[in-house]
């Protein structure tokens, strides 16, 4: 496995580049039809370290999964019949997976025990586990992980308040658990999060009603197996939209794009910056708006991030930061204190990374203060975060290249969400101009 390498200044970059399925409808396709019974077949899944962990922690309740390229088959007893699992689920590094599959263990009459790796292990778990105690599921007294959740108490209660953050997470796992508890369930949001999880089940039959800011769960609707066709990830091809926004003369085109609502923050905010960026073909697949988006490069001036923009782009936001860099004037990011929780603390992590590529920030509690100019080659450390390692090539990319390539450590680190990174960036970098 490749631990460190070298990423050289480029030019403009230009080509046609289908990004990977989306982590997060990936994670879904395969938690959801698990809970049906029956079979379904999901196309275009994202094969990432993540995604595994969901399909080895299903496995061990019974699911069974058949692979063919990027087509996988689900087939499953239902959720009523899921068994006790032969010892610990596994979660690696994907929060996705334990957050969404806690939900699940809430409603199963037996005690699950969950663990993660070390980064895993940090992540704060009581946001999930308080409102599935509420719910009257037992669960451990960790913060973070080893935690276990037992639903053999009995039936759930339902769940009735405001979730104490706007995360998608948390959301679909109460609703999870809010599918097998006998009274229906309020779940309002503080903020708008991800809405995946209620699209695909009520595409599956699950009796939920959607408001601006509240979901209604009653449960006792039986879930039919829904075939998915998985579209590309966002938060991938924002990796490719930030390097093509910030390089005069790119030209990049990224079909077959989700572009969820909920999750277009990284298009508005490089609107924002003056980036030109053109979504053509909307059309609906699998219940998700999907689009092909052009990106041409261009100067871009510096922006205010903050307030639900922060929830929408919370994942692209080292990347955009890069963007930052490079730009005209001064860009703030605030009220992101959430990323000082993911894999690494990504506003340490992300201004780490710039400073050791020569650009002046200034870090906040809940943010930074990013000086466009320029970027300069050095070595930077992703510290195993996915996405501060491909937001580290992004930069590299746009160092001045009297400056030198930029030496990028633990970049294995881009397996969890995204395999063929590297394999993609010399593609679009070695594409001859038209």
């Amino acid at each position: 496995m490749v631990d460190s390498i070298m990423v050289e200044p480029s030019g403009p970059l230009r080509g046609v580049l289908k990004a990977p399925g989306d982590k997060s409808i990936s994670h879904r396709a395969l938690i959801c039809n698990a809970l049906a019974r029956g079979e379904a077949q999901i196309s275009g899944l994202l094969d990432s370290a993540d995604c595994r962990s969901t399909m080895c922690c299903l496995r061990q309740w019974g699911v069974e999964f058949e692979e063919s390229g990027d087509r996988v088959v689900v087939r499953s007893p239902g959720q009523s019949q899921f068994q006790p699992p032969n010892g610990v689920l596994d979660c690696g590094n994907s929060g996705t997976s334990i957050r969404l599959l806690s939900g699940v263990a809430a409603g199963l009459p037996f005690r699950n025990q969950f663990d993660g790796d070390a980064s895993l292990r940090k992540r704060p778990m009581r946001r999930v586990l308080d409102p599935l105690s509420r719910m009257g599921a037992r669960v451990s007294d960790a913060d973070t992980a080893p935690f276990w959740v037992d639903g053999s108490a009995g039936a759930l209660s339902g769940f009735d308040g405001e979730i104490a953050v706007a995360s998608a997470q948390v959301k679909s796992a109460i609703v999870f658990a809010a599918l097998r508890a006998e009274q229906p369930s309020r779940i309002v949001e503080p903020g708008p999060s991800r809405d995946h999880t209620e699209r695909m089940l009520i595409a599956m039959g699950a009796d939920i009603e959607v408001g601006d800011a509240t979901i209604l769960v009653r449960p006792g609707a039986e879930l039919e197996p829904q075939d998915v066709e998985v579209p590309g990830d966002v938060s991938a091809a924002a990796f490719w939209m930030i390097a093509a926004a910030m390089t005069p003369g790119s030209e990049v085109v990224l079909p077959n794009v989700g572009v969820n609502p909920r999750r277009t923050g990284v298009i508005e905010v490089l609107r924002s910056m003056g980036a030109t960026i053109d979504t053509t073909n909307p059309r609906a697949v699998s219940g998700e708006p999907v689009a092909d988006v052009v990106v041409h490069g261009s100067q871009l001036h510096g922006t205010m991030i903050n307030g639900d923009m922060i929830v929408r782009a919370i994942d692209e936001i080292p990347a955009l930061a890069v963007a930052a860099a490079v730009s005209q004037g001064v860009t703030e990011i605030r009220d992101a204190a959430e990323l000082r929780v993911k894999e690494s603390d990504r506003i340490a992590t992300t201004a780490e990374l710039l400073r050791a590529m020569g650009v002046t920030v200034s870090e906040q509690d809940d943010g930074m203060r990013i000086v466009g100019g320029d970027l300069r080659g050095g070595t930077v450390d992703s510290h195993g975060d996915h996405r501060l390692a491909m937001a580290a090539a992004v930069a590299a990319l746009a160092a001045d290249p009297e400056s030198g390539p930029t030496m990028i450590q633990h970049a294995a680190a881009v397996d969890i969400s995204y395999p063929t990174f590297w394999r993609d960036l010399d593609a679009l970098r070695h594409v001859p101009a038209l």
